[in-house]
């Protein structure tokens, strides 16, 4: 019996950690949902500024990724696509900004190197913002999850997706940032 047990009791606390898992990577606000609001320090080229995305807004749509760690395999890569395909969203009015839990110092060589200074990212070192958008990594929240949210300029979230691989985020998102521009000609 004692031989049993305990299989039967590690596949028991797996099946519940994949299931908390499941409700916690779940929880990330959805097309239709009010964006929060946020000002934090950013990085573009190296050089730091305030920003705003409700500044940012004005201009256009705002695709707002958020992602682990700077200077990660995965994050590196997906700061690569994004600043590849930066004049791609330009054709349709959309930015970039990314978020992550590091400070501004790592991102502000982060935005030269990674980001190949196309565009900014923002430090959230008190995950205020990871919080407010539900992007919190499960079972390590304080460190964003890799989510990415297009916002309209009325503050709408108009897609999202989430997925640890930094595959689809550029592809999926321009999509959507594609889509909302055939259906606002004149914005």
């Amino acid at each position: 019996m004692k031989k049993t047990f305990m299989p039967v009791a590690l596949a028991a606390v797996a099946s519940l950690g994949f299931a908390l898992y499941s409700l916690t990577a779940s929880a990330t606000l959805k097309p239709g949902d009010s964006a929060p609001t946020f000002t934090t320090q950013a990085s573009l080229g190296g050089k730091t500024y305030t920003y705003s995305l409700a500044d940012q807004l004005k201009k256009g749509p705002v695709v707002l990724y958020f992602y682990p760690a700077a200077f990660t395999k995965g994050c590196t890569i997906e700061a690569h696509e994004f600043a590849d395909a930066v004049d791609e969203y330009k054709k349709y009015g959309a930015t970039v900004i990314g978020v992550s839990h590091d400070n501004i110092d790592t991102l502000t060589k982060f935005s030269v190197s990674e980001c190949r200074s196309k565009f900014p990212v923002a430090a959230d070192a008190d995950s205020k913002v990871i919080g407010a958008y539900d992007a919190g990594l499960p079972m390590h929240a304080p460190m964003a999850n890799r989510v990415s949210y297009v916002i309209a300029p009325d503050g709408k979230i108009i897609y999202e997706y989430t997925s640890l691989s930094p595959e689809k985020h550029v592809e999926n998102t321009l999509k959507a940032v594609k889509e909302w521009a055939a259906a606002h000609p004149q914005q």
